[in-house]
């Protein structure tokens, strides 16, 4: 199983870690060094490919790996602009029930437990994540790294995981209004969004930020026959009905749901049976939570600024 990752990034090299450790035979190719040349050249031993480069220019490796009929795994978000995600649901159609796209958190057992759970009586949602993003890894810089571009960059994008969350408990959301911060030093990008939400009989919210000084990740669901309390971050899952509440155990190694989603992949590449999780982020499947991320990206409407100091 040869399978080349382009982009050499923290999140490239895990991918690359990963595959290896799963039996795969993995190349790493930096797209700094190597630039669109490298990485065509490397496709020609490939018989799949990882994306994870930055998103604005991702277009040309996905047409070109599909038009070699290489499945791929594309890093989130897969566009920032809804005309580019139709252009890669044309390009990508030759493999793309194939492919995947990188939203790990379909395979977090919390995840899983709430789309397994009856969610039909739920009229309002409130998602948030957020942490300081000058605390996210050592020796790492926001303002020389991908997520400072006006172009592609900024906490929707970043940390969308959320907005495919939403999507995938409720699918048909349309985007209603999206506020944003922005900082005077990087111009276009935003430090917090909130996006609003609604489809008939329910409304919500998606909020992320790059500003809590602890990571908080928490989705609450409000129904007339039940509520949903699960915080991500503690790790601690509520459901409220009745006369009292009870506590999910749903233990998580991180890295485990990055296993889990290439081990997936693997398995849709290479023709043998996936694990049958039915959130499984086949690309074909993707594309009306990809559809959301990039409506919310364009809909952003900038209504203030932060004066915390971004190094």
């Amino acid at each position: 199983m040869r399978v080349l990752v382009i982009g050499s990034g923290s999140i490239g090299r895990r991918h690359h870690d990963n595959l290896q450790a799963l039996g795969a035979s993995s190349r790493l190719v930096s797209w700094r060094s190597e630039g669109i040349g490298g990485a065509l050249a490397a496709m020609t031993d490939a018989k799949a490919v990882v994306i994870a480069t930055a998103t604005d220019i991702r277009l040309p490796l996905i047409k070109a790996a599909a038009a070699r009929g290489l499945p791929i795994y594309v890093e989130k978000p897969l566009a920032f602009r809804p005309d580019e995600v139709d252009a890669i649901a044309e390009v990508s159609a030759p493999v793309a029930d194939r492919s995947m796209l990188g939203v790990m958190m379909r395979y977090h057992p919390a995840v899983r437990a709430l789309a397994a759970s009856d969610l039909s009586d739920v009229f309002q949602f409130a998602l948030t994540i957020g942490q300081d993003v000058t605390q996210w890894r050592q020796d790492w810089r926001f303002s020389e790294s991908y997520a400072a571009r006006a172009e592609g960059g900024g906490v929707l994008l970043d940390l969308c995981h959320e907005l495919d969350l939403a999507a995938c408990l409720f699918p048909g959301l349309e985007p209603a209004r999206v506020e944003s911060l922005g900082h005077p030093a990087f111009p276009g990008v935003d430090f917090a969004s909130r996006v609003s939400l609604r489809r008939q009989g329910l409304v919500g919210d998606v909020s992320m930020d790059y500003l809590t000084p602890l990571l908080h990740r928490r989705t609450m669901l409000r129904g007339t026959e039940r509520m949903h309390d699960f915080d991500f971050a503690a790790q601690s899952y509520q459901v409220t009905e009745g006369p009292g509440a009870r506590g999910l155990d749903l233990p998580l190694e991180r890295n485990a749901m990055f296993l889990d989603a290439m081990r997936d992949f693997l398995a849709l590449a290479f023709g043998t049976e996936t694990s049958g999780n039915p959130l499984m982020p086949r690309l074909d499947l993707c594309l009306d939570s990809a559809r959301l991320v990039a409506r919310a990206w364009a809909m952003r409407s900038f209504v203030g600024a932060i004066s915390k100091e971004i190094p």
